[in-house]
């Protein structure tokens, strides 16, 4: 889970709208897909422990289709996270800076009308 001082930052950044929202996505799915590795390092869970993690949770406990949902959400964002963290790096080894950076270069290259990194 993010902290409160980790959302403050994160909200805190001058990014436009679009990609400070994706920042936060990001943010927080890496932090989930942490909690749900047990580490701050390394690849990401598989899909058969994120949807247990999901069924053990007390709001979601047994819902099958939200589990399905959600590890289906996950399982993009860990996708998401291998592409920003590229060939040199483990997914659930980025930072929030790392995040922010990314979100920043993707920003610049919309607001240039490039394309995106």
């Amino acid at each position: 889970m993010l902290t409160p001082d980790e959302l403050a930052g994160l909200e805190a950044t001058l990014l436009p709208a679009l990609e400070r929202h994706h920042l936060r996505l990001l943010a927080h799915g890496l932090r989930t897909l942490q909690q749900i590795a047990g580490r701050r390092q390394g690849n990401p869970p598989s899909s058969e422990a994120i949807r247990r993690w999901v069924l053990e949770q007390d709001a979601t406990a047994g819902d099958q289709p939200f589990a399905e949902a959600f590890s289906a959400q996950m399982l993009h964002v860990a996708d998401q996270l291998r592409a920003i963290a590229g060939p040199s790096r483990m997914a659930l080894d980025l930072e929030l800076d790392d995040l922010e950076r990314w979100a920043r270069r993707q920003a610049d290259c919309r607001l240039a009308g490039g394309p995106h990194p």
